[in-house]
């Protein structure tokens, strides 16, 4: 399939994985307002390519080219030179990336290597997971600039890490190396350098790729959306989607299948 071609990004089918490589290493992979469009661009052939079954891949896995950042943060020279409405623009622009690779029906990974600071780090937590090599370095260190988190940071870092921690390294805008990311719990899983990230990457998305692609995406949907929910609310809404999954021919198959001792095919239905 076609997925459009861009200015500043690669994006290639490997496998089971579409592998999206923001390609700025110049710049650091700095997410210049030419980034965001090919972002938002590449965000809206993905939701138009349809639900579940009908998707030619399990999985996006987003990382940065060269070996010294995943996305350095936000273009801060183009940033120079905006007025307040059009920092608020940019702002929304790229909250409205983030939020549909949340709404995308397949998992989305970021595969950090090198910095991943301010909008770096926003992008990676609005993937699914984020798995990262022993030389990353995650932060908002937007108080040093005299700016706030604009991409999502003071919503999704207290949403991985917990309100006090979050606080800390919001308020602060320190950067904290892969190990301490990783024992906070804002980092799935850890690598030894940018290469092995990558295709730790494509390896959960082949794993991703032999569970029912019905029962993943729903369960995608379902945490989003109980996320900000009380947990009687969230348990009425896993209780609905519980009793959708029965309906599906991907439930009939996998409970065949286990009765059987055989290996399922989902049909993504």
């Amino acid at each position: 399939m076609d997925f459009g071609t861009y200015e500043t990004l690669i994006v290639e089918q490997q496998g089971k994985a579409l592998v999206v490589t923001v390609s700025r290493p110049k710049a650091m992979n700095a997410l210049a307002g030419q980034v965001v469009e090919d972002l938002w661009a590449l965000t809206e052939v993905l939701l138009g390519v349809g639900r579940d079954g009908e998707w030619p891949v399990h999985g996006v896995v987003i990382t940065g080219a060269g070996e010294k950042a995943f996305v350095a943060g936000a273009d801060i020279v183009e940033m120079q030179q905006m007025t307040a409405e059009q920092g608020e623009t940019y702002s929304r622009r790229m909250q409205d990336v983030t939020l549909r690779l949340e709404a995308l029906p397949v998992p989305v990974i970021a595969a950090v290597n090198g910095f991943a600071l301010g909008g770096g780090c926003e992008l990676a937590m609005a993937c699914d997971f984020i798995y990262a090599s022993r030389n990353a370095k995650f932060g908002q260190p937007e108080v040093n600039l005299g700016l706030v988190p604009g991409f999502g940071g003071s919503v999704r870092l207290a949403d991985r890490v917990g309100i006090g921690m979050a606080r800390e390294i919001i308020y602060t805008g320190r950067a904290i190396d892969a190990e301490e990311a990783h024992r906070i719990g804002l980092v799935n899983r850890l690598f030894d350098d940018a290469a092995a990230v990558v295709e730790g990457a494509k390896a959960t998305v082949a794993e991703l790729a032999t569970k029912s692609p019905m029962a993943v995406s729903t369960c995608k949907r379902l945490m989003n959306e109980v996320a900000s929910l009380s947990t009687a609310e969230g348990l009425d809404k896993e209780a609905s989607a519980f009793h959708t999954a029965f309906e599906t021919e991907d439930k009939v198959e996998g409970v065949r299948a286990f009765v059987a001792k055989e290996r399922p095919t989902f049909p993504g239905r």
